[in-house]
């Protein structure tokens, strides 16, 4: 697990719901469970502060860190992608942006190019992206944010004359090898599931190990988001592996949740000035359940 990405996870699915701040020192006792050492855990955070992901509150000799804005907006559009459903129908609208940016601004086209994809967007030419998701407003803030206004532009189209819809998904996407990838995920994560399932049974599952492995698991799935487009069912092939994926994904976190909750209360350590109710956080179940 790389600092950085697994900082955003326990942000997004613990301590944004304890007052979105942490004392260092229980962020690194935190991250040691993941064989992250101290001095990687505060570099990455030098590094994050630096980038204006990350700000710091000095109460005496301590440090209490919490999210900007920029990093709010990150770790909430993860968590919601992570959460919400897939659209099961299509509103039959391509998404299109093209862009032209000079050689001295490299730099940001390479950034930018993370953040398409990052958002779901695939590239059918070298600057020509698209997506068939209502994602419009997500990238006139990416042009705003950036000042991009002179080097993006979007549309939306209904038709595209010179190739049929499946065409394009097979310019941008691999959607094949990202079903591969659901089903490793699966083989791999169904062995997990009897594991921790007979534990639970046996009464031998502790509240770190829950801890431990919803952390671990969140962090895997996530990776998703950077592949997955998370199209509309009826633009995926038939046997994708994603939904059952998904369905794995949110068994696993649901039996170990609470216990998880518990050991994260037991390392957490709010900053003296700020009275932080401890408490169960609530998540709806896509699949129409509700845990505490």
């Amino acid at each position: 697990m790389k600092p950085r990405s697994l900082m955003f996870t326990l942000f997004g699915e613990y301590v944004q719901n304890y007052g979105g701040e942490i004392w260092v020192g229980s962020l690194i006792q935190m991250m040691e469970r993941f064989g992250v050492s101290e001095s990687s855990v505060r570099g990455a955070i030098l590094r994050m502060v630096q980038k204006d992901l990350m700000k710091v509150r000095k109460i005496g000799n301590r440090s209490y860190y919490s999210f900007t804005p920029q990093g709010i907006n990150q770790i909430n559009e993860g968590v919601k992608r992570v959460y919400s459903e897939r659209n099961a129908k299509w509103d039959g609208q391509w998404r299109i942006l093209t862009y032209s940016f000079p050689e001295a601004k490299r730099d940001m086209r390479n950034e930018i190019r993370k953040e398409l994809n990052w958002t779901g967007f695939g590239a059918i030419s070298n600057s020509t992206w698209v997506s068939p998701n209502p994602i419009e407003k997500q990238v006139m803030e990416l042009m705003e944010r950036h000042q991009l206004g002179d080097y993006m532009m979007l549309f939306t189209s209904s038709k595209v004359m010179s190739h049929d819809n499946q065409e394009i998904v097979n310019k941008g996407w691999d959607l094949q090898h990202i079903s591969d990838e659901y089903d490793r995920f699966i083989q791999e994560h169904l062995k997990i599931y009897d594991y921790l399932r007979e534990k639970a049974l046996q009464n031998t599952l502790t509240d770190e190990e829950s801890f431990i492995e919803r952390t671990k698991i969140v962090h895997e799935y996530r990776k998703f988001l950077f592949n997955d487009p998370i199209f509309p069912v009826d633009l995926l092939p038939e046997n994708f592996r994603g939904t059952e994926a998904r369905e794995l994904f949110w068994k696993i976190h649901q039996m170990i949740s609470i216990p998880a909750v518990r050991c994260f209360e037991s390392l957490y350590e709010s900053a003296p000035d700020r009275e932080v109710e401890p408490h169960r956080e609530r998540a709806v179940n896509p699949f129409n359940k509700v845990y505490m």
